[in-house]
């Protein structure tokens, strides 16, 4: 098995031969033989190791176990400790889901805090096939029927192609211990009900059927693959990016053959699933949305716009971003670059490029901001006073392009210049005076 490890790393995950890596190590036989490999192929790594603290002195002595293994290699080890079932009453979810999201941060803070390059994992052929036919009884597409990818974002499984039976041989045959967890044996669990009930079954259908479905999932890859480069040919067609917006055009999208398919694969990237909701966003009125957990997809006009969602924490920075200007200053770079100059010049025009002001009528210190809820101005070439946020539905500015609007306001916060679309006409240069300020966008 090491001879077909190594050739396996040499034409697949090249990448593991010359950048270090975390290990995740349970103490089960597959992690451990998965740590022997990468020992005996010359590798750098650490391991890497969770306690639940979910079976008592059994899990104590897995933690200890792991830490005994990383002397025998010679490698380093890093383990943490969960108190998992208080986790799972907070946040209300199952002991899988609460224990996966535990152990992932888990490894993402010491891939991040330690520089390693990528986190192997120890999942086989059968943990694959198990994965298939979960996502198979919920409903799923092609990607749902892959199974476990070998490799996403910084996480490699270089294991999925082996089968559970040759890595126990491998593991009797080179006198190697592990560690037997308990809960494994349980069918109450969706995974370990397949694997000691649905498979065994299956095996006993046919002599091969689960080489024919590893099989299955290798031609279902490739047609993955051409439907991914298809995809790619249409977002470069269809995606019109505008900084962190992308524009999609309805029409074009829409006259697509098989759209709700191309819908799909366009838009489950972002978090939504549901093609038929996205075809029924193209066909509402206006403004209309939808939310996924990163994403907002919001109906303008006549086009999609796709944004990635602010956190609570990044939208409440962008709402109180703001910038002073005192007398005498020329300017201001950022956030926006905007000059200032005296002119003798007078205008009433509601300037879009620069507004001439009457420097008596305000006062200092000027500030550049973001809207609030209940901004009001009065619009020149308009009568009464008008809130900012109808001017700027009024002006067809969706909701995304909102949050990259600023206003000047004056000491007092009386907004002087929607900048870039209309000027306060309270503070427009008069006939009679002898010196009006130029704000200018550059």
């Amino acid at each position: 098995m090491i001879t077909a490890f190594k050739n396996h790393l040499n034409t697949q995950f090249k990448e593991l031969t010359t950048s270090p890596f975390l290990l995740a190590c349970s103490g089960g036989v597959d992690s451990v033989v998965l740590a022997h490999l990468c020992s005996q192929c010359g590798l750098t790594f650490a391991l890497a190791h969770c306690n639940f603290n979910l079976r008592g002195a059994a899990s104590t002595a897995d933690a200890q176990f792991v830490a005994n293994l990383a002397l025998e290699l010679g490698v380093p080890v890093f383990q943490t400790s969960f108190d998992t079932n208080a986790y799972i009453k907070k946040h209300k979810v199952s002991i899988q889901m609460g224990a996966r999201t535990l152990r992932y941060n888990w490894f993402d803070q010491l891939i991040k805090t330690h520089n390693y390059q990528y986190l192997l994992t120890a999942h086989q052929r059968e943990d694959a096939l198990e994965t298939m036919i979960i996502n198979l009884s919920r409903g799923t597409g092609i990607d749902g029927l892959l199974g476990i990818p070998e490799k996403r974002d910084y996480i490699r499984r270089p294991l999925i192609c082996f089968a559970k039976a040759a890595l126990l041989t491998f593991a009797n045959e080179n006198h190697i211990q592990w560690r037997e967890d308990s809960s494994n044996d349980s069918t109450d669990y969706l995974r370990n009900k397949i694997r000691h009930e649905v498979l065994p079954l299956m095996a006993d259908l046919h002599p091969t059927a689960l080489e024919n479905m590893i099989q299955t999932q290798s031609h279902l890859k490739e047609r993955s693959q051409l439907a991914s480069l298809y995809l790619e040919q249409l977002k470069k067609e269809f995606f019109l990016t505008i900084g962190i917006e992308v524009h999609i055009t309805i029409d074009l999208l829409c006259a697509t053959p098989h759209v709700l398919a191309v819908m799909y694969g366009l838009f489950s990237p972002y978090g939504f699933n549901d093609a038929n909701a996205v075809l029924d966003l193209c066909q509402r009125e206006n403004g209309k949305k939808l939310l996924s957990s990163s994403h907002l997809l919001l109906k303008d006009r006549s086009k999609l716009i796709l944004t990635p969602l602010l956190t609570p924490s990044e939208a409440s920075c962008i709402a109180e971003e703001s910038v002073s200007i005192y007398p005498g200053e020329l300017g201001i770079k950022n956030p926006i670059q905007l000059s200032i100059s005296q002119t003798k010049e007078v205008s009433s025009k509601a300037h879009h490029e620069f507004i001439l002001v009457d420097e008596d009528t305000i006062t200092y210190p000027l500030k550049l901001r973001h809207p609030r809820e209940g901004d009001l101005f009065y619009p020149n070439g308009m009568k009464g006073k008008k809130k900012v946020s109808k001017f700027l539905r009024d002006e067809k500015i969706n909701v995304i392009s909102k949050a990259s609007i600023w206003l000047l306001t004056d000491a007092k916060d009386q907004i002087i210049w929607v900048v870039g679309y209309r000027a306060d006409r309270r503070f427009a240069s008069k006939l009679n005076t002898d010196k009006s300020l130029c704000f200018r966008i550059l």
